[in-house]
């Protein structure tokens, strides 16, 4: 069973995210919302990864060998500037779609092996995650006017 190696996955994504929300919060903090939104979704994103943990430490024994390049480098950093902040968003937008998109396939895993707790957790982090990408994109609407058109 390979359910192990997903939710490792996810894990770490969550993990990365949590700390990619954390860099751009301080990098942008003069943005009035960016400080304080993107610490609180760093939190629910180690919220997140805190669920995961007994349903990996469920399913390790019967995971195989950990196939290669599992896990994916998204985020490599903040930039400044209008520009800066509407391509950190961006890559915030990546790395939530890659947990969402993980959060989907573990729950039709988990829908597989009729873990109910796997399936609630899902459901939950799933939706909380939807929020997320929701917010990402809506700032990016806003910061994109100010970065491509005004700025100079």
């Amino acid at each position: 069973m390979h359910l192990a190696h997903y939710l490792g996955l996810l894990h770490k994504a969550q993990l990365n995210l949590a700390e990619a929300f954390r860099q751009v919060a301080e990098a942008h903090q003069e943005e009035p919302d960016i400080l304080h939104l993107c610490q609180q979704q760093a939190e629910r994103c180690d919220d997140h990864a805190a669920q995961l943990q007994p349903f990996a430490q469920r399913y390790a024994e019967e995971a195989p060998e950990e196939p290669d390049r599992l896990h994916s480098e998204l985020f490599r950093g903040t930039r400044t500037g209008g520009i800066g902040l509407l391509r950190d968003l961006q890559d915030l937008y990546l790395m939530a779609t890659e947990c969402d998109i993980c959060w989907t396939v573990i729950g039709q895993a988990a829908q597989g092996v009729r873990d109910r707790e796997l399936m609630e957790v899902v459901s939950a982090c799933e939706g909380e995650t939807a929020v997320q990408l929701a917010w990402v994109r809506t700032r990016m609407k806003q910061a994109a006017p100010q970065a491509l058109v005004v700025a100079g």
